[in-house]
């Protein structure tokens, strides 16, 4: 089967498109740039831009499935590239997933799209949205452009949506939040870590669900992908303990950051990071629990444990080759 998948060189992307080759699909990917060493006879890489309709038509045409990923990550309140992107870019892409005939699009939404902050503790598929003005804008961009979806989808375009939780694991050529972190526990440079969780899901679990979405899902339906709730100190220690490593040493609460944020967070935005700000904390802080019972029950989605998750990790930052994940839908 012709597929098309959008940013396909990131993280996720990278991830999908090992599988679908692997399930025997015809790829055309799309990206800005062709990463480096990308020369699979099987994967036609091609330059699109989500932001142009022309661009979006002619790499998609002739796809029967289009998996949609491309968005931009930030845990900053307000950026306008993000907004643009992850709401018009969702649109132009599902306009022109119709207009080339395609019979099925998949869009890799996320967790954020549902209020985290103000769940009560738990998140499904009926959780209220992020709307809220004070939401970072990544939060808020993702609900928007899966209401962008759907008025593409009453226009007659087959689509169903996906909402993974805090992707990690391997492959991962660029520089993760998550990853990054583990890895440098599982080297020994990481004694002190903050507290709080949240759900963590395998990018290679992650693209399966997108898979699966594709061939089992309902037209304008969510499916929560989640994986495992951890500690960031758990899931650190379980790095270190990867590499033969001790620590983190011990764990400074996630209160006692967030209550210093007005002091921190000026100083990480001075030296150009937004890993220390109040989106960061709230969500370590509201840790909800993700259900992905719907995902179970209608896909088939089996997530495995994070323990596997960062041995392979691991392993692939040792140089190692890690299994793909690939399963073929039933």
């Amino acid at each position: 089967m012709k597929v098309a998948v959008t940013g396909a060189a990131g993280f996720l992307g990278t991830n999908l498109l090992r599988q679908l080759v692997e399930l025997g699909h015809e790829v055309t990917a799309i990206d800005r740039l062709e990463p480096a060493g990308a020369a699979d006879p099987a994967v036609t890489w091609v330059r699109g831009d989500v932001l142009d309709p022309e661009s979006m038509r002619s790499a998609l045409a002739g796809a029967e499935v289009v998996y949609h990923l491309v968005a931009v990550i930030t845990l900053a309140q307000r950026n306008d590239l993000a907004w643009r992107v992850n709401t018009e870019g969702v649109r132009i892409v599902a306009e022109a997933a119709l207009a080339v005939g395609a019979r099925r699009m998949v869009h890799a939404s996320s967790i954020h799209a549902f209020d985290q902050y103000n769940c009560g503790g738990r998140i499904d598929e009926n959780t209220a949205r992020s709307v809220a003005e004070e939401l970072p804008v990544y939060d808020r961009s993702k609900n928007q452009g899966e209401l962008e979806l759907r008025t593409v989808i009453a226009q007659g375009l087959d689509a169903v949506i996906c909402n993974p939780s805090g992707v990690y694991g391997p492959v991962d050529h660029g520089d993760s939040r998550i990853n990054t972190s583990l890895r440098d526990a599982a080297r020994g440079r990481l004694p002190v870590m903050v507290g709080g969780g949240f759900d963590l899901v395998d990018v290679r679990d992650v693209a399966t669900g997108l898979i699966l979405a594709a061939e089992f899902g309902r037209t304008g339906e969510n499916y929560l992908l989640a994986g495992e709730m951890l500690t960031m100190t758990e899931v650190t220690r379980l790095a270190a303990a990867a590499g033969g490593k001790r620590g983190p040493l011990f764990t400074i609460p996630a209160k006692v950051i967030s209550g210093a944020m007005p002091v921190l967070e000026p100083i990480a935005k001075l030296l150009g990071s937004d890993r220390v700000s109040r989106a960061a904390m709230g969500a370590l802080l509201s840790a909800p629990e993700v259900d992905a019972g719907k995902a179970r029950a209608e896909l088939g989605y089996r997530p495995r444990p994070a323990a596997e998750t960062v041995r392979d990790l691991i392993a692939f930052y040792n140089g190692e080759t890690v299994p793909t994940g690939a399963i073929i839908p039933a």
